[in-house]
C-alpha cells in the first residue's frame, strides 16, 4: 500500500506538528506534502532524512512571507497536488485547509483536523485580522469563495478525525460530516520533580496573538505574581518591549524539551487562557509534571482541567480572585500528573492504526 502525509505547511513548531512527527514515525516510508516548506526550521529539521515535497505555489506563497494574505490562493495551491498514485492519504490539516489535491477513486483519505480554518469561521487567529478593517475586507471578499472550496473538499474525505470534542463538534457544523475523536500525542511520561516552593506562573506558547499572553503579562502586572513565557514566535519581540517595565515577567525564549522539567518543577500554576482553543497540548504536558492549570472555561481546556481536581476553569471575573487564592487550595501532585495519562503518545499510535486500519 504507497501512503502520503500532507499538511497544511512547514514554517513552525507547534501542536499540529508533532501530530505531523508522530505520524511520520507511524508511517516511515511515506512522502510528505505541503503548501510551502521552510527549510531552515525546527519542525523540517526534526524531519530531517523525508522527502517532502512543496506545492508548485511555495516558491510564490514564501516571497515576502505572504502566506496569511495569499490564501485565496488555496484552491489551486492543493488542486496542484497530484496523489493519484496513493491507495491511502492522511492529511494534518487546519488553517491552510490541507485538502482538495488529486487522489485516485479508490483512495481513503483521512483527515485528521486540529480546527477547520479558524480565520474562516470568526474564531481569534494568531494574526488577530478579524479585529482589522482589512481583515472583515478580505473575508467579505473571499470568504465565500473559499468556505464553498472548504465545504467540498471536506466531503471528499472518507474518515474525519478531530483532535478534541470542541473540534469534532465545529466538524459536524461547518461541515455536516461526523468525526471520531482522537486526542493529539502527548509527552506524559516525563515523572515528577521537586525543586523547593513554587514561585512562579508559567505560559508555554508560539508567541502569536490569540494565544492570551497579552491577558497574562496583564494578569501578573496587577496581581504581582511572577510569570515567566517559555516560548518563540512573531509576537515576542513586541510583547517583551509592552512588558519591559513589568518586573514581574521573565522571557525564557526557546527552551529544549530535555530542560523543561526544571521549569515546571518551580511553576505554582500553569496559564492558559488562549479563546476558543482547539485542544491545549501544552496544558496536557503541564499536567504531566504534576502542574495544575488556571484556564479560561471555553473550547478543549474544558476536556483537559477538571475543576478542582487539576486546575480552575474561570471566567474574565474572578480569574484575579482565584490566581491570588491558588496557594491556599491543596494541589496533589501526583494526582494531576494522572490525569494527563490518557492522553499519551501509545494511546495516539494505537488509536489511529485502528481507525485507519479499520
Amino acid at each position: 500500500m504507497k501512503i502520503a502525509l500532507v499538511h497544511d505547511y512547514l514554517k513552525e513548531m507547534g501542536g499540529a506538528e508533532r501530530v505531523l512527527l508522530e505520524l511520520a514515525k507511524m508511517y516511515p516510508k511515506a512522502l510528505i506534502y505541503t503548501a510551502f516548506v521552510d527549510r531552515n526550521s525546527l519542525i523540517t529539521q526534526r524531519l530531517t532524512g523525508r522527502q517532502i515535497i512543496e506545492s508548485r505555489w511555495g516558491w510564490f506563497i514564501k516571497l515576502g512571507k505572504l502566506y496569511s494574505y495569499l490564501r485565496f490562493l488555496l484552491p489551486w495551491i492543493w488542486k496542484s497536488l497530484d496523489l493519484t498514485e496513493y491507495d491511502l492519504v492522511i492529511t494534518s490539516c487546519s488553517g491552510y485547509i490541507a485538502r482538495g489535491f488529486r487522489v485516485k477513486k479508490d483512495a481513503k483519505v483521512v483527515a485528521y483536523c486540529h480546527t477547520p480554518p479558524r480565520w474562516l469561521y470568526g474564531y481569534d487567529t494568531p494574526t488577530g485580522a478579524k479585529n482589522w478593517w482589512w481583515g472583515r475586507v478580505y473575508l467579505w471578499v473571499f470568504g465565500p469563495w473559499i468556505r464553498y472550496f472548504d465545504f467540498v473538499s471536506a466531503q471528499r474525505v472518507n474518515l474525519w478525525i478531530a483532535n478534541s470534542c470542541e473540534v469534532a463538534s465545529r466538524i459536524k457544523k461547518f461541515y455536516r460530516r461526523e468525526a471520531v475523536v482522537i486526542y493529539p500525542p502527548c509527552e506524559v511520561n516525563v515523572g515528577l520533580k521537586v525543586a523547593g516552593s513554587p514561585s512562579y506562573w508559567l505560559v508555554v506558547s508560539r508567541i502569536v496573538g490569540g494565544k492570551g499572553i497579552e491577558k497574562a503579562i496583564e494578569l501578573a502586572q496587577k496581581t504581582g505574581e511572577k510569570l515567566v513565557i517559555v516560548g518563540t514566535g512573531p509576537l515576542a519581540r513586541k510583547l517583551k518591549r509592552q512588558s519591559f517595565a513589568v518586573a514581574e515577567v521573565e522571557w525564557r525564549g526557546y527552551v529544549a524539551d530535555l530542560e523543561m522539567g526544571s521549569i515546571y518543577a518551580c511553576a505554582k500554576g500553569f496559564l492558559a487562557l488562549a479563546t476558543d482553543e482547539d485542544f491545549g497540548i501544552s496544558v496536557v504536558e503541564a499536567l504531566a509534571y504534576g502542574v495544575p492549570v488556571l484556564a479560561y472555561n471555553s473550547g478543549g481546556y474544558r476536556e483537559t482541567v477538571k475543576d478542582g481536581v487539576n486546575g480552575k476553569l474561570v471566567s474574565d471575573g474572578n480569574i484575579e480572585e482565584v490566581m491570588r487564592n491558588w496557594m491556599k487550595m491543596k494541589w496533589d501532585k501526583e494526582r494531576i500528573a494522572r490525569t494527563a495519562r490518557r492522553f499519551g503518545k501509545e494511546r495516539f499510535v494505537s488509536q489511529i492504526r485502528r481507525v485507519v486500519d479499520a
